[in-house]
């Protein structure tokens, strides 16, 4: 009979071990974070008046996109967080920041101290221009090399794709043109109406630097005729009245420019049944700055 205390002991620490190796089973399923990915559009703004950075956090892995809500952002800045703030129910997050430095200023916006996302970050430019600043602006599509049977562009720009080419000296020529002169704002188009903005961004912006094209402002533009010109009208308004050329591919770029009395370049050299009339024509890069 005295052994039964014993056992009974024996019996109670056996479903304490039990319990403990289950909970320490389940912690990890409680603790596990969520792996997402940060999207971040370019900003533009003047020395000293404070840019809105949109950026914006998404589950990772899924078919579809899908933003997370109530998640904290930093905005960080050569190393330093100068900004926070709150993801909406769509993922996405507005951030204020100004600075008196001038140029384009590598930005990246990264998941704060979040207890349900894992670590990630997107990066973005942040450009700082002075009114006065001439400013050309290049449509994406004229950058890009494509076969003769491919033909003048009716858009903007049809689909871009990341693994296209360059057109020959297209880098080298504009990045003589804004060495000491022009600040350069590109151009793209989505190619549809739902297509992901922040994702044609972040790709547009990775293109260009790959193939070392000068940094500029990347500005995507909404499917449709109409587009090019609504955002010169915007663009306008907002002070930026240096925008007096443009160089595009497509007729409805250089139309857009024409309509309200700007210089328009287009490259390569279209059909004369393409070319609006006023309309510059260049063959090649090279061309194109002898035109500016």
């Amino acid at each position: 009979m005295a052994m039964r205390p014993t056992i009974k002991l024996f019996r109670r620490a056996g479903l304490i071990c039990l319990i403990a190796a289950s909970a320490s089973t389940s912690l990890p399923h409680a603790a596990e974070k969520t792996p997402a990915t940060v999207l971040v559009k370019d900003a533009l703004t003047v020395p000293g008046q404070p840019a809105v950075i949109e950026a914006r956090l998404n589950a990772k892995g899924l078919l579809t996109t899908v933003g997370m809500g109530g998640e904290p952002l930093d905005l960080v800045v050569n190393g330093q967080v100068v900004a926070r703030g709150m993801t909406g129910g769509d993922g996405r997050a507005f951030l204020n920041y100004s600075t008196k430095t001038q140029g384009v200023i590598p930005i990246q916006v990264r998941v704060g101290n979040s207890s349900r996302v894992l670590p990630a970050e997107g990066h973005a430019n942040l450009v700082v221009w002075e009114w006065r600043n001439p400013i050309v602006v290049i449509e994406l599509a004229a950058l890009i090399e494509t076969s003769p049977a491919q033909g003048p562009f009716p858009g903007i720009i049809p689909q871009f794709e990341p693994q296209q080419n360059p057109m020959p000296d297209a880098a080298d020529e504009l990045a003589k043109l804004t060495q000491f002169y022009y600040r350069v704002i590109y151009f793209v188009a989505l190619p549809s109406s739902n297509a992901d903005g922040f994702r044609v961004n972040a790709e547009a912006r990775e293109w260009l630097k790959a193939h070392k094209f000068p940094p500029g402002y990347v500005l995507v533009l909404s499917p449709g005729g109409t587009a090019v010109g609504a955002k010169l009208d915007e663009l306008h308004a907002a002070g930026w009245k240096t925008v007096k050329i443009g160089v595009g591919r497509s007729r409805d770029f250089a139309e857009a420019f024409l309509q309200r009395r700007l210089d328009a370049v287009m490259v390569p050299e279209p059909a004369r049944s393409d070319t609006p009339r006023k309309a510059k024509v260049a063959k090649d890069w090279k061309e194109v700055r002898r035109n500016l």
